[in-house]
């Protein structure tokens, strides 16, 4: 997984990262047992040391470059409040190695993150971030409710977005005990310097269009390094199947999931059988993705175009949006909408006006 990250990027860029931050799930963490702390060891250059007789882990190794074959990458931790809470002795782990590979004496090409702590002078160097202890989440997920009513309202600056992200990952995590110290402004430095934000998708039930913790998590580092000034990739990494993973740039990773599950004639007739609750199930892929419009630059309006052709044009599937849920299918109406007045998609074509919709629905209610 951590030569799938290594081998997207340089193709995209033609040359190795030298910094990223990689989102750590306590409930990742519980399906997979550690893989995603496996693949930050490996992309610094290290390996666990397992004690063959109860199979634990009780140490880290770290690698010389000459057997890695490439250069260390200098990788941030963004824990979730789960993971700091299920896992202080990981936490110390991932501390433990963090420090052994900055205090090595290496070539700064080699050991980009040795190469920052003697530029920085600081002798402790931070890579494990989260909330504060007995918090939980991005920081944004308030945010992202807070829609315009018409076009001359103000909109959620990615300043306002991105403070309230690195706000909420205030606290640095390290020690024997895993405990978190605050930090406030630390996690921006990270942010600044990546190359790329790495957020895994290992649940082959569930995708980043279900639920908004992965575009708070995504969406709130994005509009954090915009107001500060930079552009990393944001890098969607799929474990579903752990022989095979691949790394996708978050713009190939929506399209990949409105095409092959959100506007699947499967997918949809599958929530057609389940009545008002499957008719909610497609307004909240709307949703997401009309969030993900508005927090990165990666949704293209041709998802806008198979989405409201899926959803709205198709009579069959309109009718019964409309039958089953009307508020649903207000809500997707008015998602649809607000994104066009927005410029996020220009329809070439629309055989169904959203306002007709409304109509529809309120007439149904």
């Amino acid at each position: 997984a951590a030569d799938e990250v290594v081998r997207g990027y340089m193709q995209e860029h033609g040359d190795m990262p030298r910094s990223l931050v990689i989102d750590l799930w306590g409930s990742t963490t519980l399906r997979t047992g550690g893989e995603e702390i496996a693949q930050g060891f490996a992309l610094m250059g290290c390996r666990p040391v397992w004690d063959p007789a109860t199979g634990r882990v009780t140490g880290v190794e770290v690698m010389p470059p000459a057997v890695m074959g490439r250069p260390r990458v200098d990788v941030t931790f963004r824990i979730s409040g789960l993971f700091r809470d299920l896992f202080p002795s990981q936490i110390a782990l991932l501390d433990a190695a963090v420090k052994l590979v900055a205090a090595r004496d290496e070539d700064a090409h080699d050991n980009p993150l040795a190469a920052v702590i003697n530029e920085t002078q600081n002798a402790i160097p931070e890579r494990i971030f989260g909330n504060a202890p007995g918090a939980y989440g991005a920081g944004i997920e308030d945010l992202l409710g807070a829609r315009v009513s018409d076009e001359t309202s103000s909109e959620v600056s990615d300043e306002t977005l991105g403070a309230a992200y690195l706000a909420a990952t205030s606290h640095v995590y390290g020690g024997a005990d895993g405990t978190g110290t605050a930090r406030r402004g630390a996690f921006a430095d990270r942010v600044a310097r990546a190359d790329l934000l790495v957020h895994l998708s290992d649940d082959p039930t569930r995708d980043i269009l279900e639920g908004a913790e992965d575009v708070a998590h995504i969406g709130g580092f994005a509009a954090a390094a915009r107001s500060l000034g930079a552009k990393p990739d944001l890098v969607v990494l799929d474990t579903t199947n752990p022989e095979a993973p691949k790394a996708r740039r978050l713009p190939q990773a929506l399209a990949r999931i409105v095409r092959a599950r959100a506007i699947s004639p499967a997918f949809i007739e599958g929530m057609m059988r389940h009545g008002a609750r499957g008719a909610a199930e497609l307004a909240e892929t709307v949703d997401r993705l009309a969030d993900f419009a508005e927090v990165t630059d990666a949704v293209s309006g041709a998802l806008f175009d198979a989405i409201h052709g899926a959803y709205l044009a198709d009579a069959t599937v309109r009718d019964f949006l409309v039958r089953e849920n009307p508020q649903a299918a207000r809500a997707i109406a008015e998602r649809l909408e607000h994104a066009r007045r927005k410029g996020l998609w220009h329809p070439k074509r629309n055989d169904l006006g959203t306002d007709d919709l409304l109509g529809v629905a309120e007439a149904a209610q």
